[in-house]
């Protein structure tokens, strides 16, 4: 019972129904990283890749125009989970999926990206297929998965391991159209600082943050759901709070949330074992492995 409530809770985050048979097919087919990159590792645990994403929107709505893409051209207001399923399976996809399905999730994102311009709120014109805008997504993203992991996986992943997933994870952006991108954690870090100068937390900024803090969820889900957007609040980098006008969280905060977090993730990663990473391991070697 515990196990279908929690799946339930899930479904309402992010969307999505019952087994995913399509990551079965064709046999053998690696896709674009394989079993044994770090990408698989990562994005397989889902309690550290749902408190990434909260903390990489935060940080996407710092940027007025990466923000502005999403105010004029998507349902984010009001769709909130409707986004994030669509996110989720753009990272399934690409992560986990046959070769076929990646690209395809690719080349949709690439075409819609072509047809969104405007203006920002300053009144400067943007596009979406810009390459510093899509740098900050990737680099918010990447970012904000690695350093959710880091916090809330007993497992540890090495310097060498680390780096290997921004390697892997740069040749993801430079099929979405990034260049320049940096291939270690280190680089990571210092390519977000460059953005500071361009960050602006204005109106649109603020309604984005304050629906990222109060995750509308049904009434049996909200502990867990709450649980989850607290934890990427403190996902981001302390350079974030003065600017969102939010004080840093203090390190008894830090652990009394990831004690939570980690009793929460012993039931979500039994529910899940099933789920996307396993069918694809199945696809590629024939059986769990």
């Amino acid at each position: 019972m515990i196990d279908e409530l929690i799946r339930r809770s899930i479904r309402e985050m992010v969307g999505g129904g019952g087994p995913p048979i399509a990551f079965l097919s064709p046999a053998g087919d690696r896709g674009l990283f394989g079993p044994e990159s770090i990408a698989w590792k990562v994005h397989a645990d889902f309690i550290s890749m749902m408190i990434g994403g909260i903390s990489s929107l935060v940080l996407q709505a710092l940027h007025p125009k990466a923000l502005a893409g999403v105010w004029d051209h998507s349902s984010f207001r009001d769709d909130l989970m409707g986004r994030l399923g669509r996110t989720a399976f753009f990272i399934a996809a690409t992560t986990y999926g046959s070769n076929e399905m990646a690209n395809n999730a690719i080349n949709r994102v690439n075409q819609i990206h072509q047809k969104v311009t405007g203006l920002d709120e300053f009144k400067q014109p943007y596009r979406a297929d810009d390459p510093n805008l899509l740098a900050w997504v990737h680099l918010t993203e990447t970012r904000s998965f690695m350093r959710s992991y880091e916090s809330y996986r007993s497992e540890s992943l090495g310097t060498q391991q680390k780096d290997q997933y921004f390697a892997e994870m740069k040749m993801l952006g430079e099929k979405l159209g990034v260049t320049h991108l940096p291939d270690s954690y280190a680089g990571t870090e210092l390519a977000i600082q460059q953005y500071l100068p361009q960050l602006h937390y204005g109106d649109r900024a603020k309604t984005i943050i304050s629906l990222l803090e109060h995750f509308p969820s049904k009434l049996s889900s909200k502990p867990f759901v709450k649980m989850i957007s607290r934890a990427g609040f403190l996902n981001l980098p302390n350079w974030v709070y003065p600017i969102i006008n939010r004080p840093q969280p203090s390190q008894l905060e830090r652990l009394a949330l990831s004690s939570a977090i980690r009793l929460m993730a012993i039931p979500v990663r039994e529910a899940l074992k099933d789920g996307v990473a396993a069918h694809s391991l199945r696809r590629v070697y024939g059986s769990p492995k």
